[in-house]
């Protein structure tokens, strides 16, 4: 079994910053050439409305964002600890929204893979 551990979500005002982490533990099994994971991401859901896309990264490690964090937000990888972090910059009120991350991770050497979220962490950015 595999678990994703989000953290670092608060409060902040309008324009600073915060950095989320993702960590995953458990039956993780790294892949020669492919690492430990085939994609992670970020996703995002404010209040009455749908959960949407932040950022992916893939395990070649393409990188995609949504339209509304482009510039803004990065994704980065620390592939010794397994963990995923999302930096958010100039953040805005409508930033505001509990943060979950989403992964396919690697079980054993065939490429046979857990696909989860974490239980998600509250960022909250104030006016």
């Amino acid at each position: 079994q595999v678990q994703l551990v989000e953290s670092g979500g608060g409060l902040v005002h309008a324009g600073g910053s915060l950095r989320l982490s993702c960590a995953a533990s458990g039956s993780i099994f790294s892949i020669e050439k492919k690492g430990w994971y085939r994609e992670m991401a970020w996703y995002r859901q404010a209040p009455g409305k749908q959960r949407e896309l932040v950022a992916e990264i893939s395990s070649g490690g393409s990188i995609n964002y949504g339209a509304s964090v482009k510039g803004r937000f990065t994704i980065s990888r620390d592939n010794a600890k397994n963990t995923v972090y999302l930096q958010m910059n100039s953040l805005k009120p409508e930033d505001t929204a509990v943060y979950y991350c989403n992964g396919d991770v690697y079980l054993d050497e065939y490429g046979g893979t857990w696909s989860g979220w974490g239980q998600g962490t509250q960022v909250t950015v104030s006016s």
